[in-house]
């Protein structure tokens, strides 16, 4: 199975601004709302936060040509189980949830009574993509909620765990909530056979927040892993090269780098794995990454240099989120109380269909501006280094 892109696929390497919403893709009558599937992204995210979306909010939601930009559209399995976690939380009527359906039909009940929940597609489906589809639900749940997941922790095209525990964590505890994230058992591509089991507090609202500044660059820690029957100096060159290229570009600065590298033991993981996630932290709390995963006929080095590349990217706009992470926060800041307010970069298209569909579906206003248009509207001088930044401001709708 091969996972959803995230966020950027070939297809979506068109400049974002030329990329439109295609008209009338989303209706609202009184059979509940519609939605096509292959407008903007036109990838399994549509799927996830309008499900997640219509079971918070009640509302029944039909979605037709699902996942029909992808090279092989349809539900995988990762999405399909993915729904079904969903109808489960909400006690729900799933229809069309078959692998390789074009279209599907949510209709959303109660909330479960039930106190733990289970996701396993039996692939290396991003166990990732299942705590993003189901995260939301479990934060508004009525009790503790434990979710146990399953599939890759390290898929391609796909959140890795690691960011999800080192990146998304720190950053969306601001909203006013917090979970426990515990990787029991790593998972990787073609077995899958990771484990992860997640447990939420439930929470009346979320907090707005206001991530603008983004700081200094005070450390930045990697982590170059290797599991199974692969030699250890594979993850020494990952880290190596890595370190290399973060020396070179923040020499004579006060940057601290510290790159680990890991063997996993069997016991820990199943199948052969390799990879790296390198994390930058600001003065002010930010945090920032680049990953990279290894690959047949790719060296450990070029594995090494991408990651490094792909933060120094990250960190080139004067952004305090990088371009994973941004689009991950859309929904949350849709359903909190008040105005939340977040600096990024080059807007992704992920960015642009969750705030066009989640906008939408929750009545949240969204706009973006330049980050001298937000420094002329409120009075201010623009940070040094954030010229080329943007700033995305929602209104939420104060869910409860």
């Amino acid at each position: 199975e091969e996972p959803d892109a995230h966020p950027i696929e070939m297809e979506d390497n068109l400049p974002d601004a030329n990329v439109e919403p295609i008209e009338g893709d989303f209706v609202e009558d009184e059979q509940g709302i519609h939605i096509n599937g292959s407008s903007l992204e036109g990838g399994g995210q549509i799927l996830r936060n309008s499900v997640t979306l219509s079971a918070l909010l009640s509302k029944p939601v039909h979605i037709y040509k699902v996942r029909g930009k992808r090279p092989k559209p349809g539900l995988k399995a990762q999405h399909l189980h993915g729904l079904m976690l969903i109808e489960e939380m909400f006690t729900g009527i799933l229809k069309g949830g078959a692998v390789n359906s074009s279209e599907i039909r949510f209709f959303p009940s109660k909330p479960s009574q039930n106190d733990e929940f289970t996701a396993d597609p039996g692939t290396a489906g991003s166990i990732g993509l299942l705590f993003q589809i189901s995260l939301p639900c479990a934060v508004f749940a009525p009790k503790r909620t434990k979710l146990i997941l399953k599939g890759g922790t390290n898929a391609t095209q796909a959140p890795q765990i690691d960011y999800t525990a080192l990146v998304f964590h720190p950053m969306v505890r601001r909203f006013g909530f917090d979970f426990q994230l515990n990787i029991e058992k790593r998972g990787y591509f073609p077995k899958g056979g990771g484990v992860v089991s997640v447990i939420t507090e439930p929470v009346k609202q979320l907090n707005s927040i206001q991530i603008l500044d983004r700081g200094n660059i005070v450390s930045i820690q990697g982590r170059a892993f290797v599991s199974g029957k692969l030699p250890d100096d594979i993850a020494m060159k990952m880290k190596k090269r890595a370190h290399k290229v973060l020396y070179d570009h923040f020499k004579g600065s006060n940057v601290e780098i510290n790159i680990e590298t890991v063997h996993e033991p069997p016991q820990q993981a199943v199948g052969e794995g390799v990879g790296i996630i390198l994390v930058a932290t600001t003065s002010t709390g930010c945090i920032l990454a680049g990953s990279a995963l290894g690959e047949r006929k790719k060296s450990a080095d070029s594995v090494g240099e991408e990651a490094a590349q792909e933060l120094l990217r990250n960190l080139s706009h004067g952004e305090c989120m990088d371009e994973y992470l941004q689009d991950q926060l859309i929904i949350f800041m849709a359903l909190a109380q008040g105005t939340s307010a977040i600096r990024v970069g080059p807007i992704q298209l992920h960015t642009k269909t969750s705030m066009h569909f989640g906008g939408q579906l929750t009545g949240a206003k969204f706009r973006v501006l330049t980050s001298k248009e937000w420094a002329s509207e409120k009075g201010q001088e623009v940070p040094q280094g954030s010229e080329e930044s943007f700033i995305i401001e929602c209104q939420g709708i104060g869910y409860q």
